[in-house]
């Protein structure tokens, strides 16, 4: 009797690298052209896409549960790429019937242009970067539209995809209490059933991090920082989203289901200059990674059909410590009963015993025989705690 093998779930990442403007805190792999090659990477895209398939379907059979159009700002390619890439996915891997096809877009004109285009093309899931609903905010972190373009793009997003998710980032120079309170309310009133809601922080290399370090830019205190995440998670509960992860909020049914899977720690594709995997090959977790540069990347593709530059078996030990990192920031927690069928370790042993019960004593983290995870007050703390809790 021949028994046939459960199709391992894949979600499909596809980076583009482009960007109208490098935004002062991104540290992001996006880069500024005056003219994109959008044949060429469009070319680049399918052609590593075709490779990777056919590596990956020699293993175990795959189905397709996501696309996620990433950047960079993937709103500037070309709908037709999107289109195209959108029906190789489909053709090269059987998908689930509800696949979500994300794309990150920022309000520019520009790119609200194309916002019908993309749902012809298959897109069915926008998130828009619209960071903030403060025109001098706006200004300083960088971006390229405007509050009025911003709520414009909102609205038409909303009239065109059954789903729209955005982000906002708090916790900037100057900002009170009353002032997060009074924008978050507008943006709750504005969101559809998703919103992502980043605190600011200073990421090495970027022109954020040297204005910081001259003493040029001040964040809130921490204490502020942490009063303002408290309120904006009770805030969003009054509209109805949830905080399932420490930066996103849902309604219940609408959480990301692309980024649950890097949560969860299952596998991922990822295609693009830089984009990162974590595949399952005969039985070992694979972390591969592309090359960064994006005319390097693509000259890798076009001359050995994909832009690998790291390809690494993970130890048991490896895989706890990732599964730990992503699996705590959600509000559900680790399954340990997955945990260790995806690490091969069980939950206790990837563990401080000594700083776990002192956290469950403080009333930081919750366990019981199925479950481990963070309580709001852990979550506040979640990266300290970590440094401490993983062997």
């Amino acid at each position: 009797m021949i028994v046939a093998h459960q199709p391992l779930p894949l979600s499909l990442y596809i980076h583009w690298p482009f960007c109208l403007a490098k935004c002062p805190y991104c540290d992001f792999n996006s880069h500024v052209r005056e003219t994109i090659p959008q044949e060429r990477f469009a070319n680049a895209l399918r052609a590593e896409l075709e490779h990777e398939t056919t590596r990956l379907i020699q293993d175990a059979p795959r189905q397709l549960v996501s696309i996620f159009f990433g950047g960079g700002t993937p709103s500037l390619m070309q709908p037709e790429t999107v289109h195209h890439l959108i029906e190789d996915a489909r053709r090269l891997f059987p998908s689930v019937n509800d696949l979500e096809i994300t794309l990150e877009a920022n309000p520019t004109s520009v790119e609200a242009d194309r916002f019908r285009a993309f749902a012809e093309a298959g897109v069915n899931r926008l998130s828009l970067g619209v960071q903030s609903l403060d025109e001098t905010d706006l200004a300083a972190l960088g971006r390229q539209h405007s509050a009025r373009q911003a709520i414009a793009a909102l609205e038409l997003g909303r009239s065109i995809f059954p789903r729209l998710s955005f982000d906002l980032i708090y916790a900037r120079p100057g900002q009170t209490e009353e002032k997060w309170r009074a924008e978050l309310r507008q943006a709750l009133a504005l969101a559809a059933d998703h919103l992502s809601l980043y605190q600011l922080t200073i990421e090495p290399g970027t022109k954020f991090e040297a204005q910081h370090r001259r003493g040029n830019l001040v964040l809130p205190e921490d204490d502020l920082a942490a009063s303002l995440y408290m309120m904006t998670r009770d805030e969003a509960a009054r509209f109805g989203l949830r905080d399932y992860e420490i930066s996103n909020y849902a309604i219940p049914g609408a959480e990301s289901r692309h980024n649950l899977t890097y949560w969860h720690y299952d596998d991922y594709l990822g295609i693009g200059p830089g984009a990162h995997s974590r595949l399952t090959f005969r039985g070992q977790l694979h972390a591969t990674r592309r090359h960064r540069a994006p005319e390097p990347w693509a000259e890798r593709v076009e001359t050995h059909g994909h832009g690998t530059r790291d390809d690494e078996t993970l130890s048991p030990d490896m895989k706890a410590h990732e599964a730990l990192l992503m699996g705590l920031r959600l509000r559900e927690g680790i399954n340990a009963a997955h945990f260790s069928r995806r690490t091969g370790l069980p939950l206790r042993d990837c563990l401080d015993p000594v700083i776990l019960e002192a956290c469950l004593e403080e009333g930081y983290l919750e366990q019981d025989a199925q479950t481990l995870r963070a309580t709001d007050e852990g979550r506040l703390r979640l990266e300290a705690l970590l440094g401490q809790l993983v062997l």
